[in-house]
């Protein structure tokens, strides 16, 4: 079983480490542009909490998120943008304050959900400790943006072994949001973690492969860095494939990074 306790601390850490990111920045810097077209760190941040706000109606009043999808949907499909743009709108620390209660009021509703109990959500329903570590990866990839944004590298912590698990587990929804079929074959993944060591996914026997550091498979996966610019190796056509269609986040496939954007 996933440990749920375990998740919720790490992305609460990961969360504190995006606001420190943001929290004494100046009122004007907010309106910063990132790599995300047409979005600064204010739309990053206002995204974050609109989605921990969607989260939260899923974790405390599933009975209602039916009639919250058919609200989106009246909004029409660029309901997401809509969302950033609206909280974007608030003075920076409203919108901080708020981003602050929101994730604090999830992670409580999280740990309530009781064990075996399946969230609903814009895709399949899904687990606590799923819906968790899809948090988590959204605030780091949300969090990329914002350090790109302003020029800081970010140390990779072992808060990476999520979305580098979430990222292969994610591997068939990619293709399907592109129309195409999936492998029937798994892949093995091995990853070089932060501290050296390896993080393997998948078949040890596998014949396709993908080796390479757990941040640039995390970059790639998340779509904040084209896998040109990254050390990852394929090996298989399939996974040669999969590399240019990787997506851990919901949602329709993304445009991803042009090669050469972050060299």
């Amino acid at each position: 079983m996933a440990d749920l306790a375990g998740i919720l601390r790490d992305l609460a850490a990961e969360s504190q480490a995006v606001d420190d990111l943001v929290a004494g920045l100046p009122a004007e810097e907010w309106a910063r542009p990132t790599p995300a077209p047409g979005w600064s760190i204010a739309h990053q941040i206002a995204h974050l909490a609109w989605t921990d706000g969607k989260s939260l109606i899923s974790a405390s009043r599933p009975e209602d998120w039916q009639s919250e999808v058919e609200n989106l949907l009246s909004i029409g499909e660029n309901y997401v943008d809509a969302g950033a743009e609206e909280g974007a709108q608030l003075p920076p620390a409203e919108l901080l304050a708020q981003w602050r209660a929101g994730r604090a009021a999830l992670a409580e509703a999280l740990a309530a959900v009781p064990e075996g109990q399946k969230l609903p959500w814009y895709g399949p329903p899904m687990s606590a400790a799923s819906m968790a570590t899809a948090r988590m990866m959204e605030t780091w990839a949300h969090g990329q943006d914002i350090a790109d944004a302003l020029g800081v590298e970010r140390e990779p912590t072992e808060r990476l072994w999520h979305i580098a698990r979430f990222g292969t587990r994610t591997r068939d929804f990619a293709y399907k949001v592109h129309s195409l079929a999936p492998p029937t074959e798994e892949f093995r993944v091995e990853l070089t973690a932060p501290d050296g060591s390896t993080w393997a996914f998948g078949p040890e026997d596998a014949k396709q492969r993908l080796t390479g550091s757990a941040l640039d498979f995390c970059l790639v996966a998340t779509q904040r860095r084209h896998p040109a610019d990254t050390d990852l190796v394929a090996t298989g056509a399939d996974v040669e494939e999969w590399l240019g269609i990787a997506q851990a986040f919901a949602g329709p496939p993304g445009a991803g990074r042009k090669p050469g954007q972050f060299a």
